[in-house]
Formats: structure tokens, sequence, C-alpha cells
């Protein structure tokens, strides 16, 4: 969908103008993870319209394969408008215009379900499943387990302002997944679970990695036992996209078979990145760079000062990061 960014804070009936960017949970997963190196590859539909070139083209301008992208000549391409503030507070608003969009109309009939299979990670969103009952059918198709299926990631993504959001039917998706991200605010909102990573492991046994996202003071992941790896210390410039960018941060570690510290750690890197620029969408560090800031001890990771520019930072981790 076509995301459209306020010029300044305050009431989207206040607010004069927009900046118009692209949006999506999958599409900022998949272009963050071209931009650090990897193949990927979006599925999805929208509109044969401006938008829907918009999109496609500023998709594949970051090294992703569009080529399954399937345009929709009866319906359009959806967009949203949001405020500046913060997902988790009062103030913050968002107005969502995705029903009867391209995307609302995906099933399993016209999607190429060869292409979504195809690669070693395939990773979806609840926020699809929120779509549509084709939607919800897609994705219940997708998390069956099956002969050749790539390992599913899964993350939550609970939006309460999408009209079809079901806790329930997201509560089946996770529990299809073999690695689910789940936000501990998202599981107490959406599934009333509270009591913190171990209740939400207990609620959701199932995937054999399950991260829990705790905000800006780190993360926990259930690969075995827990494991928990604080977030450094970021000057945020706008919340929005950390969630897609530290879920992609996490699946490039897992791609590389990294252990479960810089998985946790290279999410919290791209979660840095995204924070620390106004849009959806950041310029991952080097991957070199990503690598000596995870690799550090604990002390000098808790020392860790990241700031708008940081991913450009050609220094030594620790000239360049701790103060």
């Amino acid at each position: 969908m076509v995301t459209f960014l306020p010029s300044r804070p305050g009431r989207l009936a206040d607010v004069p103008s927009f900046d118009r960017a692209i949006g999506g949970a999958e599409s900022n997963v998949a272009c963050a993870l071209a931009a650090f190196g990897h193949t990927a590859r979006w599925v999805g539909r929208v509109g044969a319209d401006g938008f829907g070139d918009h999109l496609v083209e500023r998709i594949a301008g970051h090294g992703v394969d569009v080529s399954a992208v399937r345009r929709d000549t009866r319906r359009p391409t959806g967009v949203y408008f949001r405020t500046a503030g913060d997902r988790g507070t009062g103030a913050h608003e968002v107005a969502y215009y995705r029903e009867g969009s391209a995307a609302s109309a995906m099933s399993t009939g016209n999607v190429n379900l060869a292409a979504v299979r195809a690669g070693r990670v395939l990773h979806l969103s609840g926020i699809t499943a929120a779509l549509s009952a084709d939607c919800l059918a897609l994705m219940r198709a997708l998390t069956a387990p099956g002969p050749g299926r790539p390992l599913l990631s899964f993350d939550l993504n609970h939006r309460p302002g999408l009209a079809g959001t079901d806790p329930a039917a997201l509560l089946e998706l996770a529990r299809g997944a073999d690695l689910a991200f789940v936000g501990e605010d998202e599981a107490e909102q959406a599934w009333g679970v509270t009591g913190g990573p171990a209740a939400i492991r207990e609620a959701l046994p199932e995937p054999a990695v399950l991260v829990v996202k705790q905000g800006a003071g780190g993360a926990t992941a259930f690969d075995g036992g827990p494991a928990f790896e604080r977030a450094p210390h970021t000057s945020v410039v706008a919340p929005t996209g950390a969630g897609d960018a530290f879920a992609a941060g996490f699946l490039s570690a897992t791609l590389r078979g990294l252990p479960v510290r810089d998985r946790l750690r290279h999410g919290h890197l791209m979660a840095a990145a995204a924070l620390t620029t106004p849009g959806d969408l950041a310029t991952p560090p080097a991957r070199g760079h990503a690598d000596r800031l995870a690799a550090l001890d604990d002390d000098a990771w808790g020392r860790l000062r990241l700031g708008p520019g940081w991913t450009q930072a050609d220094r030594a981790p620790e000239e360049a990061n701790t103060p």
C-alpha cells in the first residue's frame, strides 16, 4: 500500500499535507533483506494505477524481485494515512483505506503460490490475514504443514484498526509458524496474555523459535531456552517500521546460521536503522559493520549510542558508537 506520512505532528484533522512513501510489512522486510545483501522476492497484488506503479518501482529499486506481483485492473491500490505519534500512544491515529483494494482480493486462486514458496524463508504478516476472508484463507493455506514448505516466519503485527482483525485467527496462524515474532504489548492487546515473555511462550508453544519484542528494553528469543538481549540506546526519529526491520535483521542472521545472541542483536541493529530515519524504510549498516557491532562484548554492547547517520559510520564500532 501507499503510505502518507504527515508533514508535522498533530491530529489528522489538523495536518495540512503529507509525504508519499511505500508501506507494507512484508515488502518492508523484503526491502531490508535485499539492502543487506540477500535475494528477496515480494509477491502481492496492486492496482493498475499510478500508486501501483509507484509501489512496484520503489520496491524493485531496493533490489527486490517483483516479477510475481500481479496488477488488478478492477481494484485500486490500498492507501493509509498516519499521524507522527507513536503507535503505542493515545495520540496516534491511523486511517486505513484498504477495503476493496487489490491486496484485499488476494486468494489461493490469483496468487503465484509457486513463487511464494520458492525461497528458503517465507515471511508472512497478520496484517494480510485481516484484509479479507480470501486473504485469511490464503494465509491458512500457506501456513498449513506440507512437503517442501520453506521455513515459515510469521509476524503478528496486530492492527485492531483493520476491520477484519480476528485475534483467534492470528493465534492459529502463529501456531503454524516455524518462527514467530510477537510484541509483548500485542500479545496483551490481541490475546489478553500478560506476564511477560514466559507467559507468551506458554500460550504459543508450537513455533520452534519464538521472538518476543519488548519495545525499547530489548527482546527475548525462545530457541530451546530463553535468551534476552537488550536493545542499544537509540535516538528515535520515527518509530514506524522498526518491527519489520527487526524481523529482517533476525531473519538475515538466521539465514546466515548465526547464534541466537547475534540474531537478536542484528534485529536490534536493523530496528535502530529504521528508528533513526523518518520513514518506514532505512538504509541498513554495511554487513561488516553490523557484524562488528553484534560481536561486541556485553559491556561494549550496553554502551552503544545510536543516532541519525550511525549506519554510515566507517570507524571502529567502539569509537563511533560508544561514549
